[in-house]
């Protein structure tokens, strides 16, 4: 069985011939279950876990007791800063945590080739006969403009540090190298863009 074919364009969007998609890597079954699974890994990941609050242990103040414990009529208190006070501690309060942990990486190569094949399967996949461009950001948004696409992920085989920079301003655009395509970025953009020398990096990656 051979690969699926799809079209190659210049960067202009003319025709520049046909190119044959490695099999199993862009022909196989979309596991949206595992996509999930890999972005709720990716977004845990990045988060800061900095968020804190005060413990009865550490709140400033309510060393003395209010009041004395009989006689005065009102509820027994032994400092100001009770969690049943204004003011006071917070009871179960989010403390600095890691939230990070990782899938096994069998896991994480088949989801990768999942968000590929998915791609594939809604035309959202453009492969370039070459990505050569100025480190403008005007340069780079004119060729989003001739190939008739508004929010594209760029998929290189090495570095490309005129692309990078020139995408930096774009809300709509970003440029990552093969080795660290992932599947929140991939899902994050509408199309995927990429040139032959990147689909065959891409293909060692998930293979090795």
């Amino acid at each position: 069985m051979s690969g699926v074919k799809v079209p190659v364009v210049t960067q202009a969007k003319e025709s520049s011939g046909e190119f044959e998609l490695p099999e199993g890597v862009f022909d196989g079954p979309v596991r949206r279950h595992l996509l999930y699974e890999v972005v709720k890994m990716q977004t845990a990941n990045r988060r800061a876990g900095t968020s804190s609050v005060k413990t009865r242990g550490t709140v400033s103040g309510g060393g003395r007791k209010p009041w004395r414990q009989k006689g005065t009529g009102r509820a027994r208190a032994g400092s100001t800063r009770s969690p049943l006070w204004a003011g006071g501690a917070v009871v179960h309060g989010p403390q600095p945590r890691d939230y990070s942990y990782r899938m096994p990486i069998s896991a994480r190569r088949a989801a990768l080739r999942s968000v590929l094949a998915m791609k594939v399967k809604e035309g959202k996949l453009v492969v370039l006969d070459t990505l050569e461009v100025e480190p403008k950001t005007k340069v780079v948004a004119g060729m989003l403009s001739a190939l008739g696409l508004d929010s594209v992920l760029f998929v290189t085989d090495a570095a490309n540090l005129n692309l990078e920079r020139a995408t930096r301003n774009l809300p709509n655009a970003k440029a990552l190298r093969a080795e660290g395509a992932n599947v929140y970025d991939i899902l994050r953009y509408r199309h995927l863009v990429v040139t032959r020398e990147a689909i065959a990096a891409l293909q060692g990656r998930i293979s090795r």
